[in-house]
Parts: structure tokens; C-alpha cells; sequence
């Protein structure tokens, strides 16, 4: 057996002293590593779900390999929304058309109806790969209308945040979707509905700002970074060193911010006993 042959079963120690013996000779791609624990693995050690084998950090993935964990049961709405470039922003054009052809989505969110076991959900998914799923005009439209489409049909909505924030190239218009997501998040939650969040890494700026705190339950996978601002602009400002745990949804559980923290192999199977009990309440409420 090569040394090839046995990367799967390599631990980190492992794997360093081989890259150190032979490093010229691994093709590019072959060896990952973790952005936390800088732990260095054979690729096919992450597995389908793509989660670090030595900490647990869930790997940024496109939203639809999430929703290909999530569901095969989908419909999916409002997929003819697109960006527009209202300033004219040098190079904006093309940012977005690449976006779309890696990402395969017209904007930075997937949404739609998701069939969960037997339970029903309005269900959003940011894209940390279009324009680092910075939220956009059409990015606001088509979560505004989701929370719209669920009041209407009472359906509750899980939304899976990942995000640097506002998109810079749509100015003003890209920060005023906050204010109009929450609106549509209010009314939802005025009609008794139920508002799940999920925080994957990254969650930022002006995303963290307004609608990915606004849930009724809010989950959060292993290490992800949740934050306003990023923590060099923080120490550079402030001339102090911050914690290394400060950002991460831990320490954000630690402060009453996260209910819980969910290892991605099973988000699904909870967010199905959370829609189980939610439908458990509105029976009750009805009888």
C-alpha cells in the first residue's frame, strides 16, 4: 500500500510529515486545510457534508449542495429576480456574471418551499460564494418575499444566513433591504409564525445587523463566524487586542445570542423535531 493509499486514515501529525517528505510531489488539491484548527487532511476526509475531521468546523458550501443536505423534496421561487447595477459600479457587471456561473444561482440566496419529512417550510439560502452573499437588492426582494409567501401560506421559514454584509457596489440601495427584510420579518412573526436561523460562517455586517437576530429559535453551526464589524477594523480602531474565541458562535452562545449549536450531519434531523413541535403548538392552539 502507498502512502497515497493510506491519506484517509492519516492523522494530522501524519499528514504534516508527509507533506514534508513529499511535497513536490502532491498534486494541488489533494491535501485541505482547516481555516481554524489549520489543521492539513486528505480532501476526502471532509466527507459529503465537508467537515473538518480533527475540529469540526463546518466547511463554507454553495446553497445548493445545503439544499441538496437539506431536501430533494423543493420548489424553488422568485428565480427570475436579478441584481440590477443602479450606481454603475466599475466592474459590477462582470462580478455578477461570474457569481452566477460558479454559483449557478441568479443572486446571492436560494429560496423556496421545503418539504421536511412530512412538514412543510418557506426556506432561504445565502450563498457565501456569489459576491461573498452580500446582500443585494435582489438579494432583499427575494427574502422580503419569502417571509411574504410564508405569512400567506403560514408557513414557518428557516433561513440559513451566510454573508459579508451589504454589498458595496449597490451603496445606499443594498443597505435600505435591511430595514425592508425586517418589515416583511415582523408581519410574519405578527401572524404567529415561526422564524428558524441558522448561522453558518460567515454572518456579517449588515446581515448580523438586522435580520439574521430576529429569529424565534437561532441555530448555529460548529465555529462559525458571526460578527458586525470584521476584527481588524475592531483592534485597529479600539488599539486593543481582542479574544480568540470573540465572533464565534461559542462565545455567542456563551452570551445568550445562540440557542444551540448544531453539528451539520444533524441540522437536519432537528430542524425536522422543530417543525415537529411547532406544528404539535398551532394543533393545540386549534383545538
Amino acid at each position: 500500500m502507498t502512502w497515497f493509499d493510506r491519506l484517509t486514515s492519516f492523522s494530522k501529525q501524519q499528514t504534516d510529515k508527509l507533506l514534508h517528505t513529499y511535497s513536490s510531489q502532491i498534486p494541488s488539491g489533494i491535501i485541505r486545510e482547516c481555516p481554524k484548527c489549520h489543521g492539513r487532511f486528505y480532501y476526502r476526509r471532509l466527507g459529503n457534508m465537508e467537515i473538518c475531521p480533527d475540529c469540526g468546523y463546518a466547511f463554507r458550501i454553495p446553497a445548493r449542495k445545503r439544499l441538496k443536505i437539506l431536501s430533494s423534496d423543493v420548489t424553488e421561487w422568485d428565480e427570475d429576480v436579478v441584481s440590477t447595477d443602479p450606481l454603475s459600479f466599475p466592474g459590477y457587471q462582470e462580478k455578477l456574471a461570474k457569481a452566477r456561473k460558479t454559483t449557478k444561482l441568479n443572486e446571492s440566496v436560494w429560496t423556496g418551499r421545503v418539504r421536511l419529512n412530512k412538514y412543510l417550510a418557506a426556506v432561504g439560502i445565502m450563498d457565501p460564494f456569489f459576491v461573498m452573499g452580500s446582500l443585494g437588492q435582489a438579494t432583499g426582494e427575494k427574502l422580503a418575499r419569502l417571509f411574504e409567501r410564508a405569512t400567506e401560506q403560514k408557513l414557518p421559514v428557516i433561513l440559513f444566513t451566510a454573508s459579508g454584509g451589504a454589498r458595496m457596489q449597490e451603496g445606499i440601495h443594498s443597505l435600505m433591504q435591511m430595514a425592508k427584510i425586517t418589515a416583511a420579518v415582523t408581519r410574519h412573526a405578527d401572524a404567529g409564525l415561526l422564524y428558524i436561523v441558522v448561522l453558518t460562517d460567515p454572518t456579517t455586517g449588515g446581515v448580523t445587523a438586522s435580520f439574521a437576530m430576529e429569529a424565534d429559535i437561532t441555530l448555529a453551526e460548529p465555529k462559525a463566524l458571526v460578527a458586525f464589524a470584521g476584527r481588524r477594523v475592531i483592534e485597529q480602531t479600539t488599539g486593543g487586542k481582542l479574544p480568540d474565541d470573540f465572533q464565534s458562535v461559542e462565545k455567542l452562545q456563551e452570551n445568550g445570542f445562540v440557542d444551540e449549536i448544531v453539528p451539520r450531519q444533524n441540522l437536519t434531523q432537528e430542524l425536522e423535531s422543530l417543525l415537529a413541535l411547532n406544528q404539535q403548538r398551532i394543533w393545540g392552539a386549534a383545538i
